[in-house]
């Protein structure tokens, strides 16, 4: 059967592969197979009310009743929906991506991404069209609901904010113009001063892209420095990931936040933590020195939501800035990830610089291939690479003696993407250069 569904929802360029009619036909679907009270939020797209209203439409034909959070952070519709008597949880969203793209995900019952066997349940009634339609006196209702405030509290309740105001630390909140404008700087004001960047909802992205990478955030690094905060925080489209910057205005990858946290939390409790294949070596590294355990899984939130929750790991998440905290809920929260930084300054009374240099450094470069038969080249790709250990987890994974490679398949976007690491970053982006040219012949053969 076709996919439909790919590492993060449904995602497609407006009013192109992500057109309305596909987002009716898809709420169709999300109803027909659910059958209860769904809640729905969007991030600020230019398209998010006509996609919300196209899978709204689609959900109450069906005979669901859906709640309107309007625009909100994805963690804080999941938060919501976990704990509610919701069914499930639509976002509208395209959280990283260009302002161009848009997208649809699902959220089951307990506020994680859905489990790739219920999308293809949904997959199935969709391409098959096998769509609920209710009586004319069953049709669904709407309502229109506040949940941001709910969510804030919740995460304000696993910290001690007045113990962290004492500290009388001044951040740096980077909205980027999307859903995190409607709750971080109100969130991190509760611990601490804040000035804002790009806090202004605006789904053109006039600030910067959504991808909070460090070409994105130079203005946020300058004005850390010329601040003289003690910390810059920057966030994706649906504020699902968050991304630092030091004292002095240096930009933190993420791989290096994830190890400081989850150094943080097995020290607090022995345990696992779970990350993708596509994660620094420090990550493992540090975890160990502080007594805990790394378990590898494929790329993707919702993946190693699921082995979180299978092995009770004590915390996860992705080098890209998307971090799990399993006392709170199953899914990569920003909010979440933003109190529990300011949280560790705050407890060991070093500035972040400080905590950072204790992690090992590697270098790490990340490069990425347009190519529209990704599998195909793949295959060829196994022929093609050398090295002293494989791992086949998600995609291929080479290791050599001066670092390794990961190739994998995007899943939302047709590219081939390209992870490698060494000692610094110049071997790592020689590693990924290498790999990046051959990936091209093979595309042009």
């Amino acid at each position: 059967m076709k996919r439909l569904f790919g590492t993060n929802g449904v995602r497609g360029i407006t009013n192109e592969s992500m057109t309305s009619d596909m987002a009716l036909a898809l709420g169709k679907a999300i109803g027909s197979y659910f059958q209860g009270n769904i809640i729905i939020a969007t991030d600020t797209r230019t398209s998010n009310e006509m996609l919300k209203n196209a899978v709204l439409s689609g959900l109450i034909s069906t005979g669901c009743n859906v709640f309107d959070a309007k625009i909100a952070p994805s963690p804080a519709l999941q938060y919501y929906v976990k704990n509610s008597d919701a069914d499930a949880g639509v976002i509208i969203t395209a959280s990283h991506n260009p302002p161009e793209f848009n997208g649809i995900k699902v959220v089951d019952a307990d506020g994680s991404e859905l489990a790739r066997e219920k999308e293809s349940e949904i997959e199935e009634i969709y391409f098959n069209e096998k769509f609920k339609k209710a009586g004319w006196n069953e049709i669904g209702k709407v309502f229109d609901i506040d949940i941001l405030d709910f969510y804030m509290e919740g995460i304000l309740s696993l910290v001690e904010p007045e113990k962290i105001k004492e500290k009388k630390l001044k951040i740096v909140v980077d909205c980027g113009n999307g859903a995190g404008c409607y709750t971080m700087p109100y969130l991190l004001s509760q611990v601490a001063d804040v000035i804002t960047l790009n806090a202004q909802p605006d789904g053109n992205f006039p600030g910067r892209n959504p991808e909070p990478s460090i070409d994105n955030v130079r203005d946020l690094m300058k004005t850390v420095k010329a601040s003289e905060a003690d910390l810059g925080i920057a966030y994706d489209g649906d504020a699902d990931r968050a991304i630092f910057v030091d004292e002095n205005g240096n930009f933190i990858y993420g791989d290096k936040t994830l190890a400081l946290v989850a150094g943080y939390k097995v020290e607090e409790k022995k345990g696992i933590v779970v990350t993708p294949v596509s994660t620094s070596s420090c990550v493992e590294e540090y975890v160990k020195s502080k007594g805990g355990e790394v378990l590898y899984t494929k790329v993707g939130a919702p993946i190693v939501a699921r082995k979180m929750i299978e092995v009770s790991a004590v915390f996860g998440g992705e080098e890209n800035g998307g971090l799990i905290f399993p006392e709170h809920q199953y899914c990569r929260d920003g909010g979440m990830a933003s109190i529990s930084v300011v949280e560790i300054i705050a407890k060991k009374e070093r500035k972040i610089s400080e905590l950072i240099k204790e992690i090992p450094s590697y270098g790490m470069f990340k490069a990425k291939v347009k190519c529209a038969e990704s599998a195909k080249i793949m295959e060829k790709l196994k022929e093609k690479i050398s090295g002293n250990k494989f791992d086949y987890t998600d995609g291929i994974k080479a290791y050599f003696e001066e670092g390794w490679v990961l190739i994998r398949p995007s899943g939302t976007e047709p590219l081939i993407r390209i992870y490698a690491e060494s000692s610094d970053e110049e071997k790592a982006k020689k590693i990924a250069e290498k790999y990046k040219k051959i990936i091209k012949e093979m595309g042009r053969d």
